[in-house]
C-alpha cells in the first residue's frame, strides 16, 4: 500500500507552512490517490501535533479518519 510522509520538524514554528503542508500533503494524496498519509509532528513538548490535529478537526472533508501510533506518541495516521 502507497503512503505518504510528512516530516514537519523543518517547519514546526512556522504556522502558515504548516497549514499549507498539511493541504498541499492531504490533495497530493488525493490526487494520486494514496491511502495512508503518516505525519511526523515529532514528540517535543506536544504543541505541534495539537496543532496539526487542530487543523485535521476543522478540515475533516479532506479525510476519512486519522489514527494515533500507539507505539510512538509522535506520528499520525490519516487514512483517505
Amino acid at each position: 500500500m502507497k503512503k505518504l510522509t510528512l516530516d514537519m520538524h523543518d517547519i514546526f514554528n512556522k504556522h502558515g507552512a504548516i497549514e499549507n503542508a498539511l493541504r498541499e500533503t492531504l490533495q497530493e494524496a488525493r490526487d494520486k490517490k494514496v491511502k495512508i498519509v503518516e505525519i511526523i509532528p515529532g514528540k517535543g513538548s506536544g504543541q505541534l501535533k495539537k496543532r496539526v490535529l487542530k487543523f485535521l478537526e476543522r478540515n475533516r472533508d479532506l479525510y476519512d479518519r486519522v489514527d494515533k501510533d500507539s507505539k510512538n506518541w509522535g506520528r499520525l495516521f490519516v487514512r483517505m
